[in-house]
């Protein structure tokens, strides 16, 4: 299995593919493997790079670690590992708080930005307002996070695909328990990504009640040449629940820039 010796620890992460670099960084109910529907319908243009973020999958923390502060620092070192000097970065949940801490220190090593169901360390309001929900509704343990972690629909319509989230999601036993309070503590300064207007794609599942659509909405205020689109039937997994609209919406995005 490859892994990189990455700031003290083996970073987990698989490359698909060739072409340009997309980066798909995973939520906190995921790993390398939530992108399973992304993989085989990017890599036919792109060098698509899947990781597990420290302390998920195959990638282990340092005993008293840093966790979700090295995240930014740990995508930084898998590129350079992989000599890749640009990339379009994107990450749901948990993982737009890296791949957006990532285009606000390298913004020239960024070609765009995805977000999906995530503020990505973003502070507004409407962001703010639904961090608190999320700790009053789930006491600030990530197994009562992800007891949301898609539409409540989506069993009933999707009962396979939501045993096959929930399997993957048991894969990840080293979750630290602060995990969630100190991804809610780190905010990243969004100026270099708009003074290098990288361009930014903003999904929302409007269904999502972890990340609500309104929530994600006000993060143009901070991103003023954003794309927002909200995605129907989908909650806060909206990648892996309605995967062929996700990747439809974000081909032709992708399709756009490079023109």
């Amino acid at each position: 299995m490859p892994f990189a010796p990455i700031n003290g620890i083996d970073l987990y992460y698989e490359t698909h593919g060739s072409g340009p670099a997309l980066v798909f960084a995973h939520g906190g109910g995921g790993s390398h493997l939530s992108w399973w529907q992304q993989v085989p319908v990017f890599a036919k243009q792109y060098t698509v790079v899947t990781f597990d973020h420290r302390s998920f999958g195959h990638s282990r923390d340092l005993p008293n670690g840093p966790g979700p502060n090295a995240f930014v620092q740990d995508l930084t070192a898998l590129l350079d590992h992989l000599k890749i000097e640009k990339a379009v970065v994107a990450g749901q949940s948990m993982g737009g708080w890296t791949v957006c801490g990532f285009a606000a220190a390298h913004p020239e090593r960024t070609r765009a930005l995805i977000l999906c169901d995530t503020t990505g360390g973003i502070a507004t309001a409407a962001a703010d307002k639904s961090h608190v929900q999320i700790r009053e509704r789930s006491r600030g343990t990530l197994a009562q996070v992800l007891e949301n972690a898609y539409a409540k629909s989506f069993p009933e319509r999707a009962p396979a695909m939501t045993f096959l989230y929930r399997q993957i999601s048991a894969l990840n036993t080293h979750v630290p328990p602060t995990l969630v309070s100190t991804l809610f503590g780190l905010h990243h300064q969004v100026k270099p990504i708009v003074d290098h207007k990288i361009p930014t794609l903003l999904l929302v599942g409007e269904d999502d009640v972890l990340t609500p659509p309104a929530a994600m909405r006000s993060l143009v205020e901070q991103l003023p040449h954003a794309r927002f689109v909200q995605m129907p039937q989908a909650g806060h997994s909206a990648y892996f629940e309605c995967a062929d609209e996700y990747n439809r919406i974000v081909g032709e995005f992708l399709r756009e820039i490079a023109n």
